[in-house]
């Protein structure tokens, strides 16, 4: 959706506003300015405008202890945000920098990591009530079950057989995880994907923190289980017959994590390796699911033009990632204990 002149009046842009290359899976996102100076963003509706009271005390906090991260700027009147019926808008400051949408090196992902350490210690003493909670973000029970509801009702679905394939894998899976999913809650980022960092010019060193509407309590098994299972699949999420757990790239992160980070219970270290699994088989589901339902994940229908294609290509990317990490989890648990 294009921004009227009746959204742009709220903050005053008169510059250029042009779609960004990469929109994100969820929010619509414009670059204001060339060069940039800002990002207007209509928010998808999942979110409610509280939110943005969330996104205020936090980064302002973080800022305060040297973590950068984009900042609301609050309209003529005053305002954090427009809602509107098809969504609210809102702009953030521009950080300068690149993103990248996967790990290249072990440096870049100890930068990463470092980063996203310094974020957890800063937050560690803040004691924050949020405005805006999304119930079940991370309920990977509640996941599972959605998905055996779909592969149910998928009959005569046109990727009813591939859904169904990859969905059974990924239930037996569940079936035998093994992991504590009763954990401490801390202030999260909630999506840290590498795509979620911003990085110098050189790619390799993490600058700031970006997308920042999914901050809650959540524990930091899913949080970094989430950080590394994007992290460590040097294929990225577009190569799903590449997908890989590297376990160069989860130790060179994983020991910058551990040295930058915050204090953390004997339960914690050991649920940070089964928090990848963890994940990687949630989104598998959530993928799975969507491709029957239709209803969360925007797809690229230029790429995949049958819908539900797109979120079975995205699915068996995570079930492979998936396998690797099982594969590889004795080792980067010893890893881990190690440190």
């Amino acid at each position: 959706m294009t921004p009227t002149l009746d959204i742009l009046n709220h903050w005053n842009i008169t510059q250029t506003v042009n779609p960004a290359d990469d929109g994100g899976l969820i929010n619509d996102t414009f670059i204001v300015g060339e060069p940039p100076t800002a990002v207007l963003q209509r928010v998808n509706p999942i979110f409610a405008p509280s939110i943005h009271h969330d996104i205020e005390v936090i980064t302002q906090h973080l800022a305060k202890r040297g973590v950068q991260t984009p900042k609301l700027v609050r309209t003529t009147k005053g305002e954090l945000c427009v809602p509107t019926e098809a969504g609210t808008w809102r702009v953030l400051s521009y950080l300068p920098g690149i993103t990248v949408h996967r790990v290249t090196s072990p440096s870049q992902a100890a930068s990463a990591a470092a980063l996203v350490g310094r974020f957890h210690s800063a937050t560690e003493d803040l004691d924050h009530r949020f405005h805006f909670v999304r119930p079940g973000a991370h309920d990977t029970v509640a996941h599972m079950q959605s998905l055996r509801t779909a592969l149910d009702t998928a009959s005569g679905d046109p990727l009813e057989k591939e859904a169904c394939t990859i969905g059974r894998e990924v239930l037996h899976r569940w079936e035998g995880w093994s992991g504590t999913l009763d954990l401490p809650m801390r202030i999260s980022h909630g999506d840290l994907k590498i795509s979620n960092l911003r990085f110098s010019s050189d790619g390799d060193t993490a600058t700031g923190i970006l997308d920042l509407d999914t901050l809650s309590h959540q524990s930091l098994a899913v949080e970094m289980g989430d950080a590394w299972r994007s992290w460590c699949n040097p294929a990225g999420e577009d190569q799903p017959e590449s997908a890989r757990f590297d376990q160069e790239i989860f130790e060179a992160s994983a020991g910058a994590w551990l040295d930058h980070g915050p204090s953390i219970s004997k339960d914690e270290r050991e649920n940070l390796v089964a928090g990848i699994e963890r994940i990687c088989l949630e989104l598998t589901a959530r993928f799975c699911a969507d491709a029957i339902n239709r209803c969360y994940f925007k797809e690229d229908l230029v790429r995949f033009p049958q819908p539900g294609a797109h979120n079975v290509h995205r699915a068996l990317g995570q079930l492979n990632l998936a396998r690797s990490v099982h594969q590889a989890r004795s080792h980067a648990e010893q890893f881990v204990r190690s440190r």
